[in-house]
């Protein structure tokens, strides 16, 4: 697929092209977007050979390792995309990338896991390309797991918020170049964080590692831009991005545990788009939103005088107010979770698999 977006870049006439309106750019994006959609497969695998590879007792701190790696990743992608677009444009950025991919390729071709020695026959798992029924019902096997996904699917449609506008409001007080280089900065979070995990662990019961994880996220969410200060920005983000590993290994921790390993790609697949889903429909649906309605009302002088006790000043108020608003919202609902019957019993459900 980039190589796809690659070719089109260079035959599509570049005037065209850059119009928001034009069918060549939205044309280009999708191709891009399929391609990391395929990417997204990586996640599910290493999920996967965590349970097939380490023991249980030590599954957590591994999916913090993963974290930390994943983390590193990120750092790199995050610096390096801001200095190649702004310095070297689209078109030597796609080169680098493919580049990438084919290294990446031929060291993946060259490793071999031995799950044949660890996937026992007859389990009664399906062996349908496509068995989606199935996977909904090792879900609903385990008490209260449905309702985890639930959650994590409605925190990542908050998430979405963050997704639409972080970019926005990290480009109005840096420029691309410099903001690409404090958002890999920040990304060490991601490796501070996973390596916590990967020391520690996530505790006896890491459902409620989960929730408390959740609402110290939508606290940091309403508060990073409560002024618009750079420095208070660039720490809220690291901080953000520091408890990110902390959740996805709580949750990965639990369905590897849970759920029987011939069921386990299937069942994180499922997750994965189930929750993937909520982010970009709530950034296609926020963007518009704040560009229209909320950043316009922030910056009139009525709502400049409104907002300036809670928000300060600054351009971007009106994308604080979108944080602001979505961190609460999270804090709520996790705090909430813990009251319900599904967090109980799943919480039982995972000590009794743990002990036996």
């Amino acid at each position: 697929m980039f190589v796809c977006a690659g070719v089109l870049f260079l035959v599509a006439p570049l005037e065209e092209a850059l119009h928001v309106s034009s069918p060549l750019l939205w044309i280009f994006a999708i191709i891009v977007l399929f391609g990391c959609i395929a990417a997204s497969l990586r996640n599910i695998t290493l999920s996967t050979l965590v349970t097939l590879l380490v023991p249980k007792e030590k599954r957590a701190n591994a999916n913090g390792l993963v974290g930390t790696v994943s983390g590193i990743g990120f750092i790199i992608t995050s610096v390096f995309s801001g200095l190649a677009i702004g310095l070297l444009g689209m078109g030597w950025t796609l080169v680098i990338a493919i580049g990438l991919m084919i290294v990446v390729l031929i060291d993946v071709l060259r490793i071999r896991i031995p799950e044949a020695a660890h996937t026992k026959k007859g389990t009664g798992a399906s062996h349908k390309k496509v068995d989606i029924r199935g996977s909904i019902a090792a879900i609903i096997a385990v008490p209260g797991l449905f309702a985890l996904l639930i959650f994590s699917t409605f925190n990542n449609l908050i998430g979405g918020v963050y997704m639409a506008l972080l970019d926005p409001y990290g480009l109005t007080i840096f420029p691309v170049e410099i903001w690409g280089i404090i958002f890999g900065v920040a990304g060490t979070g991601f490796v501070v964080g996973g390596a916590i995990v990967a020391k520690w662990g996530l505790g006896k019961n890491p459902i409620k590692t989960l929730l408390w994880a959740v609402m110290l996220m939508g606290l940091i969410g309403a508060l990073f831009t409560i002024r618009e200060v750079w420095w208070v920005f660039v720490i809220g983000v690291w901080l953000y991005m520091a408890i990110v590993p902390v959740i996805e290994a709580s949750e990965q921790t639990v369905i590897q545990q849970t759920v029987p390993y011939e069921r386990q790609g299937r069942v994180f697949g499922f997750a994965q788009a189930f929750e993937s889903a909520a982010a970009p429909i709530t950034a296609f649906i926020i963007a518009p939103i704040a560009e229209w309605v909320i950043i316009p009302y922030a910056n009139s002088p009525a709502g400049q005088e409104s907002l300036r006790w809670l928000l300060g000043e600054g351009e971007a108020r009106g994308i604080a107010l979108v944080f602001l608003i979505s961190g609460i919202i999270i804090i709520i609902t996790a705090g909430l979770a813990f009251l319900t019957r599904s967090y109980r019993k799943l919480s039982m459900t995972y000590e009794a698999i743990v002990k036996s």
